[in-house]
Parts: C-alpha cells; sequence; structure tokens
C-alpha cells in the first residue's frame, strides 16, 4: 500500500461528529409514515409528516441546565420550525434543533422512578 492510500484510508476511519453548540441537541427524525393507523398505504408523494425523533447527541450547554431533562437516545416529540438540516447521510434524517423546539420526552413508567 502507498503512503498516499494509507493516508486516505486513516482519513476514512475516523468518524465525523457533529456537536450542537449553544442550547441545541441533535437529533436523527423518525421516518415519514407511509401508512395510516387504519392500515391505509398511500402513495410516495403524500406521506403524514412525523415530528418524532432519537437525540444522538446533546450540547454540553443543555447537558449541564437541569431545566431540561433530556439525554442522548431518548425519544422525543419536537417543533421543526427551526430544524436545521445536517448533510451526512444519503437519507438526511439529521437535525440540529434549539432545546426549546423539544416540547415532549416519551418515557416508560418504569423510568421516572
Amino acid at each position: 500500500m502507498s503512503n498516499a492510500e494509507s493516508n486516505r484510508a486513516s482519513r476514512a476511519a475516523k468518524l465525523e461528529i457533529v456537536e450542537p453548540i449553544g442550547k441545541r441537541v441533535l437529533i436523527r427524525k423518525d421516518d415519514d409514515k407511509k401508512q395510516t393507523k387504519a392500515g391505509i398505504h398511500l402513495p410516495d408523494k403524500i406521506e403524514i409528516p412525523t415530528l418524532t425523533g432519537r437525540i444522538v447527541a446533546v450540547s454540553a450547554q443543555v447537558d449541564k441546565d437541569d431545566d431540561y431533562p433530556i439525554k442522548r437516545y431518548d425519544r422525543i416529540l419536537f417543533n421543526p420550525k427551526h430544524a436545521i438540516p445536517v448533510d451526512l447521510e444519503g437519507d438526511n434524517r439529521l437535525f440540529v434543533i434549539p432545546v426549546e423546539d423539544v416540547v415532549a420526552v416519551f418515557r416508560r413508567e418504569d423510568e421516572s422512578a
């Protein structure tokens, strides 16, 4: 393996990390639904927009703030109005959103104890 190939391989092995700054979180939006609750399949052009996702990363400022009881991997309901897309994936489901746009966290009853 040549030196140039070795350098490219080592760069490819390093993962790119997105760290939100300020009062923001990085989320992975859930897939849009292609089927209604009644079981009706929707055409490709029509989707039920989802406003749910999982937190991928939390900024240091949010992590230290007790007013925001959210953490990595929490499933959330969010307002997409201020969502900023992060272009790292082909399906483009990563978004940085202000923590104020997180409107609810889904928890199981046993988690709150």
